[in-house]
């Protein structure tokens, strides 16, 4: 049985670009050998692994079995190996050309916006365009870099890592209550006009968790007077007095502060949901995508903010 010492690692990438490139003549311009080193290495290595590797005529070659199960992992191993090497050589470079990002529209607004811009600061030699949008865009197709995402994600051959999390909260306008008592219970709060966001699964249904010593639960079923399917029209028509809205934390905190909104039932809690930085998978992900991504997690959360592994 051969051991990893018993071969030359570096042939490895000779065989991969004999398989692409078609015949030895082809991978030896490729590499920048002759073809007679190219040669030798095939030998070399099939020798070292004591295996013929490929079948040679003066006209075409092919790969046997165990050729062809050796180039699989062979080219994963050089990819790998040259990602590794490409990482290495940005670690200590600043993060440079486009960087294209996504998220959901009131999340790029209020948060992945200001993240950007200083990023851009940090980096001048980074440019970013940051698009807005409320569906899930294929980050392949559409040439985007990373992509931040809030809720529960889909399954995908995408990599992701959890940035922060955010709270949902029940929120309405102090006007709304002229002529109705402000509710304190869950139970006063469910038959009263609700908006809701049709883009949610359940937008009606709701989870309330009471934060005191005993862990009460309340199912509540809303009724919609009024239906929007972006997080920012729902906190329009919130604004307006439409009726109670659910809205994620970081899109009502001002609004809650400033006194534009209400914040009800402060005793009882929503779950809270995850928000993910996604992008292409990668062993060594690129220095622009690492960067934004520290950036955005010492931004949702300075004191848990990590770096990128």
């Amino acid at each position: 049985m051969q051991k990893l010492g018993d071969v030359n690692l570096n042939r490895l990438a000779v065989f991969a670009a004999v398989v692409e490139a078609g015949s030895l003549s082809a991978a030896a311009r490729q590499l920048g050998l002759a073809k007679t080193m190219v040669s030798t290495h095939l030998q070399r290595l099939e020798a070292e692994l004591g295996v013929s590797l490929l079948l040679r005529t003066t006209r075409r070659q092919s790969l046997t079995q165990a050729g062809e199960d050796f180039y699989q992992a062979s080219r994963r191993i050089v990819r790998d190996a040259q990602a590794a090497i490409t990482a290495a050589g940005e670690s200590n470079a600043e993060p440079r050309g486009t960087l294209r990002v996504t998220a959901p529209i009131d999340y790029a607004a209020t948060v992945v916006a200001p993240v950007a811009v200083a990023l851009r600061r940090r980096y001048p030699a980074l440019r970013i365009e940051l698009l807005g949008g409320d569906r899930v865009v294929d980050l392949l197709a559409e040439g985007i870099d990373v992509a931040v995402r809030a809720g529960r994600l889909a399954d995908s051959g995408l990599q992701a890592t959890r940035v922060g999390s955010f709270g949902e909260w029940l929120v309405a306008a102090p006007h709304f209550f002229d002529n109705v008592a402000v509710p304190q219970t869950p139970e006063a709060v469910a038959p009263l006009p609700f908006i809701a966001l049709s883009a949610l699964q359940q937008p009606l249904a709701w989870n309330f968790i009471g934060t005191g010593s005993v862990r009460r639960r309340k199912a509540l079923r809303f009724e919609a007077s009024f239906w929007a399917n972006t997080a920012d029209a729902v906190r329009s028509a919130a604004l307006a007095g439409g009726g109670l809205a659910v809205l994620p934390d970081y899109a009502v905190a001002a609004d809650v502060e400033a006194g534009r909104l209400l914040r009800l039932l402060p005793d009882w809690r929503l779950p809270e949901s995850g928000i993910y930085a996604v992008f292409p998978a990668a062993r060594h992900p690129p220095r622009k995508i690492r960067a934004f991504i520290d950036m955005l997690r010492q931004h949702i959360d300075p004191q848990r903010g990590a770096a990128l592994p």
